[in-house]
């Protein structure tokens, strides 16, 4: 077993022992990757402000997320079709998430279903949703959600119509996928996952074989899904599902001020300030360099998440310190997963947890709560000089 040191390490073991057409799945974005790679490259151009001669004992990484207690400001994001990083990936990680201590969010489009995952969790986890023009489909997952104890809702605004992502296309990545004599030899020689999947009974979309007419199967689920995605999705159905969940609801997706000034009016507890990891509309600006502007556009009326490109305990003490309450990571525990399955989660999480308490002591900080602008050192153009 090699060393693993940072997260880079996990996503170099991951993409050795994973199938191509999924590796190159999670590590991809839309188009030209543009908005992909700067999610990353603009935590770079932070710096952190070191301070010394400060008495650094007792250090606190422990925080809230919507009232729930947490280790760190960290959760899990929810990432389609996780169970085929790994045998039963969604149930690997959220086992990983809730002994760490942070939250879990299952998405729609998971290989696990609710039930599955809601059986082998030792703790609630988290729902995301995405919006289907079925509105019974909708209803009805809502009410699994529910009945799973899900302690939240997640709900996704920016992904109304789906994406491109060429690697995807190249690979022939559909549901079932194609298996193409590229595909079957790359396939053969990842014996270990091989193994794991001829093992397991949970191989397709269980949120949604099984529970919409006529998708019986896998081969169904490609057409059904194409179709469904809701173009209407509009505020007024925020509402509605808002008002149907009746719990803690978090928008996810906000990349605009205005958009999470909305949000706030609609009485959210939580926004997530997220461009889908750079899936979606290739072009738009990072995560984090609009972090600080919507923070600025809602206060205090609603808690501020953020999304996108982080991949290390400093990026998350960059994130908190620009006014982030939390983060989520997708990739980072992705790395993990598909590396060492639920042991690399784990690992994913103890990395960044590591290297978040070490980057605060060396700022001078011994609680995540302290964390502010007063840690960072930000170019004066790092929001950028747009004319609109």
């Amino acid at each position: 077993m090699p060393v693993i040191a940072c997260i880079d390490d996990l996503k170099q073991l991951y993409r050795r022992r994973t199938p191509k057409m999924f590796y190159d799945y999670a590590e991809s974005g839309s188009y030209t990757e543009q908005t992909f790679r700067e999610n990353t490259s603009d935590f770079a151009k932070i710096r952190l402000r070191q301070r010394v001669a400060r008495d650094l004992s007792g250090r606190v990484l422990e925080t809230t997320m919507i009232g729930q207690k947490i280790t760190m400001p960290v959760a899990l994001a929810p990432v389609g079709s996780t169970g085929m990083q790994s045998p039963d990936g969604e149930i690997k990680a959220a086992r990983a998430a809730a002994k760490f201590g942070v939250p879990y969010t299952l998405s729609t489009m998971s290989i696990c279903s609710i039930e599955d995952v809601a059986a082998a969790s030792p703790a609630p986890f988290w729902f995301q949703l995405y919006v289907m023009r079925d509105e019974d489909f909708v209803d009805a997952i809502i009410e699994r959600a529910r009945k799973a104890k899900c302690s939240a809702l997640v709900l996704t605004l920016d992904l109304q119509i789906l994406g491109q992502r060429h690697k995807d296309v190249r690979n022939g990545l559909s549901s079932p996928p194609k298996l193409t004599i590229p595909n079957l030899i790359n396939i053969a020689t990842k014996p270990a996952w091989a193994m794991g999947m001829l093992q397991t009974p949970r191989r397709q979309f269980r949120n949604i074989v099984g529970h919409v007419k006529n998708v019986e199967k896998l081969s169904d689920l490609t057409a059904w899904a194409n179709e469904q995605f809701d173009p209407k999705l509009d505020w007024s159905k925020v509402r509605r599902i808002r008002d149907q969940w009746g719990g803690k609801f978090i928008l996810k997706g906000i990349l605009d001020p205005d958009d999470a000034r909305m949000a706030a009016d609609f009485g959210a507890d939580a926004i997530v300030v997220s461009n889908h990891g750079g899936r979606q509309l290739d072009g738009a600006v990072s995560s984090i360099s609009m972090l600080p502007s919507i923070v600025r556009a809602v206060g205090d009326r609603v808690e501020v998440h953020v999304d996108g490109g982080i991949r290390s305990g400093q990026d998350v003490l960059k994130a908190v310190a620009m006014g982030a309450k939390s983060t989520y990571i997708g990739r980072s525990y992705v790395y993990g997963l598909g590396a060492m399955g639920e042991a690399g989660v784990t690992k994913a999480l103890e990395i960044i947890q590591k290297e978040l308490d070490i980057s605060m002591a060396l700022c001078g900080e011994r609680d995540v709560r302290n964390l502010g602008p007063h840690n960072l050192l930000i170019p004066k153009d790092f929001e950028g000089d747009w004319v609109a």
